[in-house]
């Protein structure tokens, strides 16, 4: 049996989407990430941004543009995302129509912003739902997984509701927009570090986020960083939203953070080592419990390391022979 059927048994796998999304809002930017992305390989997403992205007045090409690119030969691993407009906004209809009408196949993903609650997602996936099955989408490929960004009050109050529905894969906090609401009662230094691991609101916002994705095993993508000088700022954020608040993925808005993310959140080559040695060792004793270095591990623990590997996978990281032969066997039929 596949390790994924040994040690989770029917339940729920825990989600994994590559831990760096980085968005592109620019023709020149656009283009520039993709070639990128094609050096570095599948280790980071992209999303296309036409919320903030497109020049008033010129939304309806803008998404054309964006269209056009999904399509093209440089979207080589279909990682590419599209944040649309708010479902509330006049622009929205027309994202949709442009973008997912023309290149449903190629969409890695949609993004949704501002979302006052559950409601609102659902308006938006039923539009998404109705245009994807015209536009040829293939038969019995999955829905366009949505990416909900919570931002508003009401989506905060409603975040488990909204982890919770199928089509939503990833809840993306944002940062700017949660403080602005707040209309001052937040000092902006909660929208940078520290203030931002360390506001009371904030964290508690930050948490209750990253909770709900982690009950529906859904991946929790956190802010971004707006220091776009000094790598060291985003590294660091990027290490403690990984280790303090339980985020898997987070954003990157200038190509210079996409590796800092990156290997914030990759796990380190010791750690990869020690999860291979207790999975092979579970592996031969047939995943009874085992003691290792006077440690007791059992299928809790086990879970735990396999999640190690596939991360490890994901981003790129040479795995030792036994486990990658492990981690690339095809699961059973």
């Amino acid at each position: 049996m596949h390790p994924s059927e040994v040690l989770f048994q029917g339940q729920r796998q825990p989600l994994l989407l590559p831990a760096c999304d980085h968005y592109a809002g620019s023709e020149k930017l656009m283009r520039k990430s993709m070639v990128l992305q094609q050096e570095l390989g599948p280790v980071f997403d992209i999303t296309f941004d036409c919320e903030d992205g497109a020049a008033a007045g010129q939304e309806r090409e803008h998404a054309q543009l964006v269209a056009s690119l999904l399509n093209s030969e440089d979207n080589r691993f279909k990682r590419i995302g599209a944040r649309l407009h708010d479902v509330g906004s006049e622009h929205f209809a027309h994202d949709v129509g442009i973008i997912v009408g023309n290149a449903a196949a190629k969409l890695a993903y949609v993004v949704l912003p501002k979302p006052n609650g559950v409601a609102d997602v659902l308006r938006a996936q039923q539009i998404i739902n109705a245009i994807a099955e015209k536009s040829g989408r293939p038969a019995g490929s999955k829905p366009i997984p949505l990416h909900v960004l919570i931002e508003t009050h009401g989506a905060l109050h409603e975040v488990w509701e909204i982890a919770a529905l199928p089509q939503v894969e990833c809840l993306s906090f944002g940062i700017m927009d949660f403080v602005s609401t707040h209309y001052g009662a937040i000092p902006a230094s909660a929208m940078r570090t520290p203030g931002q691991f360390t506001h009371p609101l904030v964290v508690r916002a930050k948490l209750e986020m990253v909770a709900a994705c982690h009950a529906y095993d859904k991946v929790p993508s956190h802010n971004v960083t707006t220091d776009i000088k000094d790598s060291a700022v985003v590294a660091n954020d990027a290490t403690r939203a990984a280790g303090e608040f339980g985020f898997t993925r987070m954003w990157s808005i200038h190509p210079s953070q996409i590796k800092p993310v990156v290997k914030a959140f990759t796990p380190r080559v010791s750690e990869v080592n020690e999860a291979s040695n207790i999975l092979l060792e579970a592996m031969a004793a047939d995943w009874g419990p085992i003691a290792q270095h006077g440690r007791l591990h059992d299928r809790a623990s086990y879970r735990y390391y396999w999640a190690v590997l596939q991360r490890a996978k994901l981003a790129g990281l040479a795995l030792p022979d036994a486990a990658a032969a492990l981690v690339n066997q095809p699961e059973s039929i």
